[in-house]
């Protein structure tokens, strides 16, 4: 199996369908997720629909390069979620983040495995490898918030 397959299946393991690093994964933590839950307010920690939009806010602007674009994203934005305030809409995150999270896989499966060594837009960012890792790396950290926001939620509701 080349390189960039299994990145895609790691990428793919965290976002859509594996249990084998945290047992569980974005698709499955945010299944039963209702959009009252995902807008909840705990203390100073970012909302489940918040770190949703900021998974998917990064991965979309990695797919824009991937399809040869410029990197357009920045820090400053990836919290700019959209007042969240029916059903239908969180329903329309979930979706979205997974569609793009197929597609990044997509893309990456049909990158070379030689591109993985190659400087990704600007010398500071690295290579296409180490930026990848760390989206896959980044999508574990924030997934590890979402089971945490999940679990106070509950302990919340049965106290």
């Amino acid at each position: 199996m080349s390189s960039t397959s299994q990145l895609a299946k790691r990428f793919r393991e965290v976002l859509l369908d594996g249990l084998w690093i945290a047992n569980t994964n974005f698709k499955d933590q945010l299944s039963n997720v209702n959009m009252e839950q995902a807008t909840a307010k705990i203390g100073s920690l970012n909302t489940i629909a918040m770190l949703t939009f900021h998974i998917d806010y990064y991965i979309a602007g990695l797919i824009h390069v991937f399809e040869g674009g410029d990197l357009e994203i920045r820090d400053q934005y990836s919290f700019d979620l959209p007042p969240v305030e029916s059903e239908e809409q969180w329903e329309n995150l979930k979706s979205k983040l997974w569609k793009d999270a197929e597609k990044f896989a997509a893309l990456l499966e049909q990158m070379p495995d030689s591109k993985m060594s190659e400087g990704f837009v600007d010398e500071k960012y690295g290579t296409y490898l180490r930026n990848i890792d760390g989206m896959i790396e980044h999508c574990y950290y924030n997934l590890g918030q979402i089971t945490l926001i999940k679990k106070l939620l509950q302990q919340k509701k049965s106290a």
